[in-house]
């Protein structure tokens, strides 16, 4: 059994970068379960993170122990079983807006996202976020790394099947009009260029 987030609360297990030794987040685990069995909603308040007592406050938490008294128990009675596999993550969101992912393994925290190296998205939402990041970034290497197999297939057959076509431009039959340029190129594919100041540009291919 994976622990990850009880339906009332959400433990927040923190430790200190510069501490030589990480905490164990399964006493944070075991003594929510304590609590939990106990009805403790002090104890509980206590647990939470700051960020969590703005959201709930203190007579909020004490609600939602006397209303899921029973939920509680039952939380506390899985949380102390023996095959319980408790998790620790952290995120890290920087100034630009990047976000580092981290998992806690053998007493380290390890990098399972960040940046150019994106992890699995384990939701939807993640994907997105995954997608945003490597656009934001301009990243070609990023965006094929989010990507389906499928597309990541077709986008890079695609592609080398241009390249392949390019191989030789001197022989392709590039016709100018003026400013502008449409090329015709074997596979299949077509470029539109484009002279600006004296400088010609690819406007668009496929």
């Amino acid at each position: 059994m994976t622990l990850s987030t009880p339906a009332a609360f959400l433990l927040v297990l923190t430790a200190s970068c510069t501490s030589a030794r990480v905490p164990d987040p399964r006493v944070a685990a075991l003594a929510y379960a304590d609590a939990a069995a106990r009805g403790d909603a002090d104890a509980l308040y206590a647990i939470l993170t700051r960020a969590s007592r703005l959201a709930r406050g203190r007579d909020d938490v004490r609600r939602v122990v006397s209303d899921e008294r029973d939920e509680l128990a039952e939380q506390a009675k899985e949380l102390r079983r023996a095959d319980v596999h408790v998790e620790a993550t952290a995120r890290i969101r920087y100034a630009d807006g990047e976000e580092a992912a981290l998992q806690l393994a053998e007493g380290h925290y390890r990098v399972t996202a960040a940046g150019a190296l994106p992890g699995g998205a384990l939701t939807p939402e993640a994907a997105l976020e995954q997608l945003r990041r490597v656009l934001a970034r301009r990243s070609y290497a990023g965006l094929l790394r989010v990507l389906s197999a499928a597309t990541r297939s077709s986008v890079e057959n695609d592609l080398r099947s241009l390249v392949d076509g390019l191989n030789e431009p001197q022989t392709l039959d590039v016709k100018v009009s003026g400013d502008e340029a449409q090329v015709p190129v074997p596979g299949g594919h077509h470029v539109k260029l484009k002279r600006d100041s004296g400088i010609w540009r690819v406007e668009d291919f496929d």
